[in-house]
Formats: C-alpha cells, sequence, structure tokens
C-alpha cells in the first residue's frame, strides 16, 4: 500500500484540528455510542433471525433408573471372649 504524504497530510491536519477542538465532544458521543452498541449486542441484537425455521428448544432430562432391591445388610457382630 503506498502512503503518499502529499496526500494524507491534509486529512491528518483536518482530523488533529478536529480533535484537538471538540474532542472532548467526540469522545462523550463515542462513549454513548459503545454503551448502546453493547446494550444491542447483550439483548441478542446481532443474532440472525430465521422467519420459518421450525423452533428446536432442548433440556435437561432427569433419568431414574429402575427399582432394585437393596443388597443384603452386612452384620457385624463384635467378638465377646468367654468368661474364664
Amino acid at each position: 500500500m503506498n502512503l503518499n504524504p502529499k496526500v494524507l497530510d491534509p486529512v491528518f491536519h483536518f482530523l488533529d484540528g478536529i480533535i484537538a477542538e471538540y474532542g472532548d465532544y467526540l469522545f462523550l458521543a463515542f462513549v454513548w455510542l459503545s454503551v448502546l452498541v453493547l446494550a444491542r449486542v447483550f439483548s441478542g441484537g446481532l443474532r440472525r433471525k430465521f422467519p420459518n425455521q421450525p423452533h428446536v428448544s432442548a433440556s435437561i432430562g432427569i433419568i431414574i433408573p429402575p427399582h432394585t432391591p437393596p443388597p443384603p445388610p452386612v452384620i457385624i457382630h463384635q467378638y465377646d471372649p468367654p468368661n474364664g
């Protein structure tokens, strides 16, 4: 890309003058514009909208296994030594 200073110098001088004169107002305008853009993005404004598509929804399913009998109990017996 050829950046010829003779062509771009007037553009840069114009932008420098605008920023020097109206920089505060430009800053405030860009801040409010960015707030509006972020609000639109977060509200889903950039999602594609397909007019005649069926709506597909997904949900979380809970699977309950069939009832099985409990395992046999474990019998723990404490040893009692004979008296004697």
